[in-house]
């Protein structure tokens, strides 16, 4: 053992590393499955709520409330980074929770809340919350798990984010048989307050550490010094392209595919996560051959080959065949940058982290 992972090691006696893993993977899991519910139930809300208003923007309606996760998420990263060790992951991780809770049950009672001119407004703001929500998540579990893993930060990272596509899986199979079997959309919903419970409670009594940053006595003025190298400048515009290729194709594949390879486009969903899951788990050894770089470059080729070949598949084999190509490509990507940012900026912190987020 070397004297830093020695120093390392000592710092983090003090707290329940497995505990907060697990807190880490759960809270990454509810919103892998909430954004997986919402994909499901799009087309009910699109169908009760926004038909009857105005049936020939519907769907850019329905767009609007898929998308503002997204905006929720990008924006409480973009605050909450910074201000990470101000407020304290002790505090932010079970809010995360709780704005699941606040977002899902706003959505659920859309109907009651407002009236046919107001609904859209609710259902924004209800998606808005739960992006915020998971933004918050993303805000924590990124610098904690890097914090009490660093020296094992690319396989780590990508252990925790197969949570991600667990959560897709656990969403989209909940969904589609309960679909199957008739079930209304609210009871589809209402599965997330579930999780997001567990979050909030799980997070009580646990002592979380400072992050990486903090505990290395590294000023808020150095950490934003980081911002100017011009290789995290690369990996963040980068960045914007790996959220296009896994996240937005996500959202849209049970509207879209659906009507094109003439299968439940949710099924494809769960098929392309099932593969992410599995092989996120042995990210460490592919890095140990190829270099975070070298993942990172098979992965974009198959991600882009896969993008092209889903939007010309018209039937179910050519759609399993796209998404397997696509999903062997992204599967890597969004925890391979935030691994890659964390260990050659270690001085930027939760920042540089949050930002690439």
């Amino acid at each position: 053992m070397t004297a830093s992972s020695a120093a390392s090691a000592d710092r983090h006696a003090a707290y329940n590393k497995p505990r907060l893993f697990l807190v880490s993977v759960l809270a990454l899991f509810t919103a892998g499955m909430a954004a997986s519910l919402r994909a499901d139930i799009a087309s009910d809300l699109q169908r009760i709520f926004f038909d009857p208003i105005d049936k020939a923007h519907s769907g850019g309606m329905i767009g609007a409330v898929l998308g503002v996760p997204f905006l929720g998420f990008a924006f409480t990263i973009a605050i909450g980074s910074p201000l990470l060790d101000a407020i304290g992951m002790a505090f932010m991780l079970p809010l995360s929770g709780v704005c699941f809770i606040a977002g899902t049950l706003i959505i659920l009672f859309a109907g009651s809340l407002a009236g046919p001119s107001g609904v859209y407004t609710v259902l924004w703001a209800g998606a808005l919350i739960t992006g915020i929500g998971w933004g918050l998540v993303e805000t924590v579990i990124n610098p904690l798990t890097a914090t009490l893993y660093p020296t094992e930060k690319t396989a780590k990272l990508n252990a925790l984010h197969a949570w991600w596509p667990g959560g897709l899986i656990a969403g989209g199979l909940l969904g589609y048989f309960l679909g199957t079997a008739a079930v209304g959309w609210q009871i589809k919903l209402a599965l997330i307050l579930l999780p997001a419970a567990l979050v909030v409670i799980l997070c009580m009594g646990v002592k979380f550490p400072p992050t990486e940053r903090a505990a290395s006595g590294i000023s808020m003025g150095d950490m934003f010094k980081e911002l100017l190298k011009p290789l995290f400048l690369v990996l963040f515009c980068a960045m914007f392209l790996t959220a296009a290729s896994e996240l937005a194709p996500g959202q849209w594949v049970d509207l879209a595919l659906t009507r094109t390879v003439h299968m439940q486009g949710i099924l494809l969903l769960v098929y392309v996560s099932g593969i992410m899951f599995v092989a996120r788990h042995f990210a460490g050894p592919l890095v140990h051959r190829l270099s975070p770089v070298g993942l990172l470059w098979c992965s974009c080729a198959l991600a882009s080959l896969g993008l092209v070949a889903l939007s010309f598949a018209d039937s179910p084999v050519l759609g399993i065949l796209a998404a397997t190509i696509w999903g062997c490509g992204v599967c890597f990507m969004w925890p391979t940058m935030l691994a890659t940012a964390s260990e050659r900026f270690p001085r930027g912190g939760a920042l540089l982290m949050g930002l690439m987020g």
